[in-house]
């Protein structure tokens, strides 16, 4: 086992490691060259569609698909809003130092357009397969525009073992933990919980999942971030010094942060793009499966909607972590991860911050595990075929029970390095389906039938 952990240390360390971070943020600054920027031009425009389909019913809506822009929209955020938004956000910067917020916000103005290009591509070559069902994500652009089968394939058996681990029994073990030492609920009963919960909702399919996301979305995201504005307003007077260390921090390093050990601009680099990454999961290819199946009338306009996926999950919500952490001076505890966030809320939120921050980790966790089932019935549906749906999602309900009550150290280093792996396959259906991508955006906004 020491042998397989440590061949899976090396194989992790490429799949995030600093080749793979350039080559994940070089695809978003070419897409963003090769679609004109629009997700900078027309980030008014993106939030406008997103808002107006939160009230459109399914008749309003023109075009094919399984479930609404909105629906698809909140279940592509509830696979990536999870614990990173709390523990990660907390963790790169207490190791990268505050202006890893910096170059976490710059990863993610890039990622939009590899964001935009997904879930474009998932629309346009998605298909109906043999039960009825829409069905699209990374691997079918990557075999039916790209026509490389082998690849798409490799996309669909790392995503759908990731899913497993990454996306289910590491959720359901950092919930438990979480529900122990916060509210000392055993984690046997956590698990039974998770699991209920959890079967209750993915055994509906897509459809299911898109319903409960779109109410539980909205929900956990105004709760977390109403928590951190309120902190903020109570420190309005330190915001323009913590900006100033964000800012200064990034570019300049610090020797010196209260009990801080310090950072390079190296550092603080490194833990921001990975965060930002590994946060709004641009260039995975994960969230292109969720904006495959949405009922719109051209894929571009899912694509668009794709920017306000990364804008609320890196640019609001990580970033309410990031300036509540620094704003209330807490780098200096010496503590990182959720601990960390928690230390930051209490200091405001007195006797409720911990509460606040640990309810804010499950329902992230809980909204991940019920994304990432569909993730990976899809990645399976794609190798195996449509019967394979039903015994994954039984089999993922077993694993997410199983998660919250054992430790998972070779699952977590697993599927992690999967999670990281279906990027190649991703980028590069991404690199050579760009220009289709950009013919996809011109081709949109010149006919205003579709803006509407």
């Amino acid at each position: 086992m020491d042998a397989i952990m440590e061949f899976l240390d090396k194989i992790n360390a490429f799949a995030w490691g600093p080749p793979m971070m350039i080559l994940l943020v070089g695809t978003g600054i070419y897409l963003t060259i090769r679609i004109g920027g629009v997700q900078f031009t027309k980030m008014g425009y993106a939030w406008k569609i997103t808002f107006a389909s939160c009230f459109k019913k399914d008749k309003e809506i023109l075009g094919e698909g399984e479930i609404t822009p909105f629906q698809s929209l909140c279940s592509a955020l509830s696979a990536t809003v999870g614990n990173g938004n709390i523990a990660g956000v907390a963790t790169a910067i207490a190791a990268g130092g505050p202006g890893a917020a910096v170059w976490m916000w710059i990863t993610a103005l890039f990622g939009m357009a590899t964001k935009l290009a997904e879930a474009t591509l998932g629309v346009k070559y998605r298909i109906k397969d043999k039960d009825g069902a829409y069905v699209g994500g990374a691997m079918y652009y990557i075999t039916n525009g790209l026509g490389q089968k082998w690849l798409g394939w490799l996309f669909a058996l790392f995503g759908g073992i990731a899913a497993f681990g990454i996306g289910c029994m590491v959720q359901t073990n950092s919930m438990a933990l979480v529900g122990k030492s916060v509210f000392n609920i055993p984690p046997w009963i956590s698990g039974v919980i998770l699991t209920i919960l959890t079967w209750l909702v993915v055994i509906g399919g897509i459809k299911r999942i898109g319903e409960v996301t779109e109410l539980l979305v909205p929900f956990m995201a105004i709760f977390y971030i109403v928590a951190g504005l309120t902190i903020i307003v109570v420190k309005i007077n330190m915001l323009p010094w913590a900006l100033g260390e964000i800012f200064r921090s990034a570019f300049t390093g610090r020797a010196a942060f209260g009990g801080f050990a310090g950072s390079t601009v190296a550092q603080a680099m490194r833990y921001g793009v990975a965060r930002g990454i590994f946060s709004n999961e641009a260039g995975l290819g994960s969230a292109s499966m969720a904006h495959a199946v949405a009922k719109t009338k051209h894929p571009v306009r899912q694509g668009m909607m794709g920017t306000v996926e990364v804008n609320l999950d890196t640019l609001i919500i990580c970033s309410m972590t990031a300036i509540v952490i620094v704003i209330t001076d807490s780098l200096g505890t010496g503590l990182t991860s959720t601990a960390l966030t928690a230390h930051a809320f209490s200091t405001v939120l007195k006797g409720i911050g911990g509460p606040v921050v640990a309810l804010g980790s499950i329902l992230f966790g809980y909204s991940t595990v019920i994304s990432w089932c569909y993730y990976g019935q899809t990645c399976g549906r794609f190798i195996l075929g449509p019967s394979v749906a039903t015994p994954y999602a039984w089999i993922f309900i077993v694993l997410a029970f199983l998660g919250a009550v054992v430790e998972v150290p070779f699952v977590w280093l697993l599927t992690d390095t999967l999670n990281g792996l279906m990027a190649i396959p991703n980028l590069i259906g991404l690199i050579f389906l760009g220009g289709i991508v950009a013919k996809e955006v011109k081709e949109y906004f010149s006919h205003p039938e579709y803006l509407g």
